[in-house]
């Protein structure tokens, strides 16, 4: 018999090997089915996972941030993968085992292993930043000719819209503006590229609508400080209501500057600013964002006041939030 016959009755026990594989194999095994395991026992789709918890965006520059954002955190989860294996590989296959006297072989000053721990990182920088520039570059882009120009102003504590290309029945522009006891409505259609010419009329402010996933700071003077204050998106995605806000500590009442976006379709949208460039015969007066939204019968989403937002009281002698909302200017 001998040593043969000994391994072939114990083939497990004489293969060292073969024993410190199986857990191993066990641990990845495991680690596989919970990635496959945890999505659906969330209740998540393929696409939320991997949003990895990006917010979801509503227009074309939204959606290139958010394919950024995925991209770059499934290139990160690889090159983690690819660490932590080689972590672990080096754990289990290259420890001191007991009864060794030698240590493990080393392999410091091992040149062409550092150059490629250098080579290998920088190129993932290098293809990390070319993404990034392409997409800033594009949400950056403006086009000549857009459908719709809208003018933003920004003061303590609200905000103005303007149609600079239509014209009111007073001969002025059509304009929105925002008062204490008012949310304005900044009334868009969805399909079209949008420009917006922003400026403030005291402090600095930021104009953030959180669907759009950028926000824009607007200074006063804008050209005085050599700021770009023209930009613009491609369109809005789907019609809804979205609230906006003021980003930048602005003053006392700095968390009350809110505004409410109403995307609505291009042809309720030509009705809309139709209406808003008339006189509405019950008031005599030209049409309200809200009065004209409310001559348009779309249910909700044209609903003449702010409804994902509210006003706040400006007394500083209340302690609670002023609830009633009337309709946008």
């Amino acid at each position: 018999m001998g040593r043969a016959q000994r391994g072939a009755d114990h083939p497990a026990e004489t293969r060292p090997g073969s024993a410190r594989r199986r857990p191993l194999r066990r641990t990845a095994q495991l680690a596989g089915l919970a990635l496959l395991v945890v999505p659906l026992t969330t209740g998540c789709s393929v696409e939320e996972v991997l949003r990895f918890g990006w917010p979801v965006g509503i227009t074309p520059q939204a959606e290139a941030m958010r394919e950024l954002w995925t991209w770059s955190a499934v290139a990160a989860l690889v090159v983690g993968a690819v660490t932590w294996g080689a972590m672990l590989w080096a754990i289990a296959f290259h420890r001191k085992r007991k009864g060794d006297v030698d240590p493990p072989r080393q392999t410091q000053y091992n040149l062409p292993l550092e150059i490629t721990f250098t080579v290998i990182p920088t190129i993932i920088v290098a293809v990390l930043f070319a993404f990034t520039v392409n997409v800033q570059n594009y949400v950056d882009t403006d086009s000549p000719e857009p459908d719709v120009r809208v003018d933003v102003t920004a003061f303590q504590w609200n905000w103005e819209f303007g149609y600079p290309e239509t014209q009111a029945p007073d001969g002025q522009p059509v304009s929105t503006l925002g008062t204490t006891d008012t949310i304005p409505l900044l009334v868009l259609p969805t399909g079209r590229t949008i420009e917006f010419t922003q400026s403030s009329n005291d402090v600095i402010h930021s104009f953030f609508v959180p669907e759009f996933l950028f926000k824009r700071d607007v200074f006063p003077m804008p050209e005085v400080n050599d700021q770009d204050n023209v930009w613009q998106i491609d369109g809005i995605d789907r019609e809804g209501a979205f609230v906006g806000r003021c980003a930048e500590l602005c003053g006392a009442y700095h968390s009350m500057m809110n505004f409410e976006v109403r995307a609505i379709s291009p042809e309720l949208y030509d009705q809309w600013l139709g209406l808003r460039q008339q006189t509405n015969p019950i008031t005599n007066a030209p049409y309200t964002a809200g009065e004209a939204l409310e001559q348009l019968g779309c249910g909700q989403l044209c609903t003449p006041q702010a409804y994902t937002t509210y006003p706040f009281t400006t007394d500083r002698t209340q302690r609670s939030a002023s609830l009633p909302v009337t309709s946008g200017s």
